[in-house]
């Protein structure tokens, strides 16, 4: 067990824990030993009995801090097993003896002990007998220790963990980000292009302003990882407004969300790659109009998303894997990585031919102060 750094008010609060549960066992056991004295006809007051019985436990919860001292530098995990064990055998006879002599002691002081007399046979004879229930008490202090400790480096690596999984998901926004950005940006500017070619001034100052404003979003610093459902279909929505100018008459657009669904928390940008792939694989190799469905619906304690298309279709039953494409694979690891099992994401043909994405995650009501650049 390797070192571990406590502060100084973590030791403080362990070691009062410790003492109250000490505190505690030794009145159960001050109760016990007591009436089992007056049921056997002796009048032992209740302070002697209380004497007798505390300094045990009051005395274990004292070499507390000492033990996990020497427990995490003299028997740290950079010691075989064996030697460890070698090593809390010296350190349970030393604790012991030094227990024993230090309660004795007390006692004496106090003039608990039933014998007057304070010498080395009547101190032999109680560390022996005491040396079962001292060695069974530093066994417990240092399983104490051990559990402590182990249950302070699980909770530091699961906030290193968490930690990580935020940079992670950010980062693979970013991705995302990055990856959109040429791809949509090489296709808008081809459209304007076109549009001043053929005159249409008005379209093309339209698009150039409505791409501004999607491009100050999707690459504005610390926007964070989720939204609410309503800020990403007013995002889908200019996307598809400039995606409507290059495809002209040949893209219908039609939105079918649940109002309760408008306040449930999505990842940031988690359609735009669905509904690119959509457009991509779905309208594009259409010789006439195609639509492109986006529906939001709740089913108990899940959101459901979906995009529908009525272009070629695909095979029935496909599901998103390494080979489906940057942006479905993206969206594959953000959902894991957001909401592990509790997610799906499914590939399937539509009914009416096409292909239809859904994505299941857990449904979360809560407004972010999170808007789009108007």
């Amino acid at each position: 067990m390797p070192a571990t750094v406590v502060s100084p008010d973590r030791r403080l609060l362990n070691f009062l824990r410790f003492l109250c549960l000490a505190t505690i066992l030794g009145l159960l056991q001050t109760g016990q030993f007591y009436f089992a004295i007056r049921q056997d006809g002796g009048g032992l007051p209740w302070i002697k009995a209380a004497g007798l019985q505390m300094p045990f436990w009051w005395g274990w919860a004292l070499l507390g801090p000492v033990i996990g001292w020497t427990t995490r530098h003299w028997a740290s995990e950079r010691f075989s097993w064996w030697m460890r064990a070698a090593i809390h055998l010296g350190l349970a006879i030393c604790f012991s003896t030094f227990h024993s002599v230090a309660t004795m002691a007390l006692q004496h002081l106090f003039n608990l002990h039933p014998r007057a007399a304070f010498d080395f046979e009547m101190f032999a004879m109680n560390a022996v007998y005491q040396l079962s229930n001292n060695l069974l008490a530093y066994g417990a202090v240092v399983g104490l220790v051990y559990s402590t400790d182990f249950y302070r480096r699980y909770r530091e690596r699961e906030l290193v963990a968490s930690q990580l999984s935020a940079q992670l998901a950010k980062a693979q926004l970013h991705a995302l980000r990055m990856q959109l950005n040429p791809h949509f940006l090489f296709n808008a500017m081809n459209t304007i292009a076109m549009q001043v070619r053929r005159a249409a001034n008005d379209d093309a100052v339209r698009m150039l302003a409505g791409l501004s404003d999607l491009l100050r979003y999707m690459l504005e610093d610390g926007r964070p990882t989720e939204v609410t459902l309503r800020d990403e279909l007013t995002f889908i929505e200019r996307y598809l407004a400039i995606e409507q100018v290059r495809f002209q008459d040949r893209l219908r657009v039609t939105f079918a969300a649940d109002p309760d669904t408008l306040e449930a928390i999505v990842p940031t940008l988690i359609l735009q790659p669905i509904v690119e792939n959509a457009i991509r694989h779905g309208i594009s190799r259409r010789s006439q109009a195609g639509q492109i469905m986006v529906r939001a619906s709740r089913l108990g304690g899940d959101l459901i998303l979906q995009v529908e298309d009525d272009g070629p279709g695909m095979s029935p039953g496909v599901t998103p894997d390494p080979g489906t494409g940057v942006g479905l694979r993206n969206t594959c690891a953000r959902l894991a990585q957001l909401y592990g099992s509790g997610q799906s994401f499914i590939l399937t043909e539509a009914a009416e031919g096409g292909a239809l994405a859904t994505i299941r995650m857990p449904y979360r009501s809560g407004r972010e102060d999170v808007a789009l650049v108007s």
